[in-house]
C-alpha cells in the first residue's frame, strides 16, 4: 500500500446515508462540488468521487485506524480560542463541539476545530444541509 501523506490529507468521510470513506485526498477544497479519495490511503488504485452534496462531513484525521479506546471530549473548555465555540448536531443525532472561524448558516458548509484537542480529528467541514441545528456556546 503506498500512503503519501506528504500534500496529500488524511480523511474520513461520512455520507448523509451513513456511508463512509476513509483514504487521502489532493483536491478537496469547500467551494467546489465534490473532490476524490483514494481508499485506505492507496493511491496506486483509482480514487472515489465524492460529491458535496451527499456528504454530512469530512473529518480531516491523524490516523485513518483512530483510537478504538479514546473516549470522545466535548467539553467547552477544551475548546481551541479561535473563533466563535458551537455545538452542532446533525440530523442523525451526532453532536460535535467545538469552534469556528466561519460559521454561517446561510454558506454550503464551514469548517469546525474539535473541542476534543486528543481526538483522532484535526478539522471538520461540515456540510450545512446534514446540520439539524447550531448552538452558539
Amino acid at each position: 500500500m503506498t500512503m503519501s501523506v506528504v500534500n496529500s490529507r488524511l480523511v474520513v468521510v461520512r455520507f448523509r446515508d451513513g456511508r463512509m470513506v476513509k483514504g487521502t485526498t489532493h483536491d478537496f477544497f469547500p467551494n467546489k462540488t465534490e473532490f476524490h479519495v483514494y481508499e485506505g490511503g492507496d493511491e496506486s488504485q483509482r480514487a472515489v468521487k465524492v460529491p458535496l452534496v451527499d456528504l454530512k462531513a469530512v473529518f480531516f484525521v491523524k490516523s485513518l485506524k483512530g483510537d478504538p479506546r479514546h473516549k470522545k471530549g466535548n467539553a467547552v473548555a477544551d475548546a481551541p480560542p479561535q473563533g466563535r465555540r458551537l455545538a452542532v448536531r446533525f440530523e442523525d443525532g451526532e453532536e460535535l463541539v467545538g469552534s469556528s472561524m466561519g460559521y454561517n448558516a446561510s454558506k454550503p458548509g464551514f469548517f469546525l476545530s474539535p473541542a476534543d484537542t486528543d481526538g483522532n480529528n484535526t478539522r471538520v467541514y461540515v456540510v450545512s444541509a446534514a446540520v439539524e441545528d447550531v448552538r452558539f456556546l
